[in-house]
């Protein structure tokens, strides 16, 4: 499995640590090209509107859409959830809403009961994190904190208001590497 990782800004060097122990192949991505036969791709978080400028200064806005509907999967976080709502690339039909949980100093930490990878809780990493204040009807909520989604998923867009690449639980990376496995099955036994 090949995943790239959006290198234009942000935390990717993490993702792809996270990745690469679960056995992916790793790409750091910063052009049309480094796109070509990735199964997935990851837009980490960072600074949204440097990542937004960054995709487009590439020209890369296009080619990851394309990505997507070429049948691969795209996994966003904080600032990257930021990237892939409907008021920016417009890869999932959800809007965020930046900073949501206050600035740097009030970055947190908590436990999250995420559906789709185990019964245990997630411990999600806040900084200056976004939440989802508009979902349309086919995104699903997967985790929610103090009643505002911080992970949703639509069809293979998987994206989360929070860190996932700064604990030792891989849990939402192997979930997502399910969905690309998922997502190539599909595609084979359709062509």
């Amino acid at each position: 499995m090949l995943i790239g990782v959006l290198a234009v800004q942000g935390g990717f060097e993490a993702h792809g640590g996270v990745l690469h122990g679960l056995g992916a192949e790793v790409r750091e991505v910063r052009l049309p090209a480094d796109l070509v036969g990735l199964d997935g791709l990851v837009i980490p978080g960072g600074e949204s509107t440097t990542i937004a400028k960054g995709i487009a200064a590439a020209g890369l806005a296009e080619p990851i859409r394309d990505h997507l509907e070429g049948g691969g999967t795209l996994f966003g976080t904080c600032a990257g959830m930021i990237v892939c709502d409907d008021e920016h690339l417009g890869l999932i039909d959800a809007s965020a809403e930046r900073n949501s949980f206050g600035r740097q100093l009030q970055s947190f930490e908590a436990d999250l009961e995420v559906e789709g990878i185990g019964d245990e809780a997630f411990r999600a990493v806040f900084i200056r994190a976004p939440w989802v204040k508009r979902c349309g009807p086919e995104v699903e909520v997967l985790a929610s904190y103090e009643d505002h989604p911080v992970a949703i998923r639509e069809g293979r867009v998987l994206a989360c208001a929070f860190h996932p690449e700064l604990t030792d639980d891989s849990r939402l990376h192997a979930f997502f590497m399910a969905m690309t496995t998922g997502a190539a099955a599909r595609q084979e036994a359709e062509a």
